[in-house]
């Protein structure tokens, strides 16, 4: 009896060693690993990519609102467009900016905007808090993306910062060409200026949103988000002129 005893825990002992695991190794086995799965866009970053709240907390909020000196990549896309050969700015005083906005439908999209190291930082805290604040801004992409036409980028709702070219109708180069001034949702907030008892208005197709009176989406006032966000932080706004009025324009001199 105690032989067949002893053949029964002998046997138990070697069947539990064979398994070559301890309860608590067993347990180790069944746990799942969770890995988050990040976005492709923040490693290839691009406008006008629709992403989730979800993905914004993956990858990490301050992580979407960044600048950094222009990558080749991006410069490729740059040069002969927003930087053509004559262009007398150098790269070096230039910064490329990743952003997050919110357009009209609540839908959260990736923007891209090319302006001074000078105001990198504060364009960068501004986007964060328009975004923060779901201020609705329709598109914010590279205006090569239009070959550097301004009329283009401005009829396409685009806003956007660097451009190296001079102030419509005149030799002198304009604040987009030093990236020291932002335009925003551009169609619904264009220039008027009566000259020689001539109307001009850009975008061209804008003229319905030259009454202030009137509302209408995106349109940018003096008290609302946008305008706030811009002048707490020092830049001047082209609403305030009293000669002739550019809506869209925010700056810094």
């Amino acid at each position: 009896m105690t032989g067949k005893i002893f053949i029964l825990l002998f046997s138990s002992l070697t069947l539990f060693s064979c398994s070559g695991n301890t309860p608590k190794q067993k347990a180790e086995e069944h746990k799942t690993v969770e890995i988050k799965q990040i976005n492709p866009v923040f490693n290839d970053w691009k406008a006008g990519v629709k992403i989730s709240e979800t993905d914004i907390k993956d990858f990490g909020f301050e992580k979407c609102f960044s600048f950094s000196k222009i990558p080749d990549t991006v410069f490729s896309r740059m040069k002969g467009k927003s930087f053509p050969e004559n262009c007398t700015v150098k790269r070096e005083d230039l910064r490329y900016l990743k952003v997050l906005h919110y357009n009209l439908e609540g839908e959260i999209l990736t923007g891209e905007m090319v302006c001074n190291e000078k105001i990198a930082s504060d364009m960068i805290q501004i986007f964060a808090e328009l975004f923060q604040k779901k201020y609705p801004i329709e598109k914010i992409r590279l205006i090569d993306e239009y070959d550097a036409d301004d009329e283009k980028s401005m009829t396409d709702n685009n806003s956007s910062s660097f451009c190296f070219r001079t102030v419509a109708g005149s030799n002198d180069l304009s604040l987009h060409a030093l990236g020291m001034a932002v335009d925003i949702n551009t169609l619904y907030n264009p220039y008027v200026r009566v000259k020689n008892s001539k109307k001009i208005i850009q975008p061209a197709c804008g003229e319905i949103y030259c009454d202030r009176e009137k509302t209408f989406d995106y349109k940018i006032e003096p008290d609302d988000a946008c305008c706030q966000a811009f002048k707490k932080r020092g830049f001047l706004w082209g609403g305030d002129w009293k000669a002739y009025k550019d809506y869209q324009h925010f700056y810094k001199k």
